[in-house]
């Protein structure tokens, strides 16, 4: 009796842990939506930023799926597992801003005050 009261727990903790993940990853996509939108449709000339795409949008994705769980593992108590998790989202961080992934189209970036 005990041992199905444990595998219930444990799959409903399982379930939890998904769904956080999911919604971390919806979260880092509606973060990104503005961004995207702006860098590969409303582009100055037409002019796109594909690197919106290819870089900004899974360092978002997988940035909002670390938060969440880092939350989520830390609510649990898994001290350390968080710690991990903060890091890859610190890691993501750095990253985005280094290669500066939700940056718009060139064309707006460097334009001129009279733009």
């Amino acid at each position: 009796m005990e041992t199905e009261r444990t595998a219930r727990r444990e799959a409903a903790t399982g379930a939890a842990g998904c769904l956080t993940a999911v919604l971390g990853a919806l979260a880092g996509f509606v973060v990104w939506l503005p961004y995207g939108r702006r860098g590969l449709f409303g582009g100055f000339e037409g002019e796109t930023n594909p690197d919106l795409l290819r870089l900004g949008l899974p360092v978002l994705v997988f940035g909002g799926t670390a938060a969440a769980l880092a939350v989520f593992v830390a609510v649990r108590g898994r001290w350390r597992t968080a710690l991990g998790l903060a890091a890859a989202v610190a890691g993501l961080a750095f990253f985005g801003y280094g290669f500066d992934v939700l940056a718009g189209p060139q064309a707006t970036r460097h334009c001129a005050p009279s733009c």
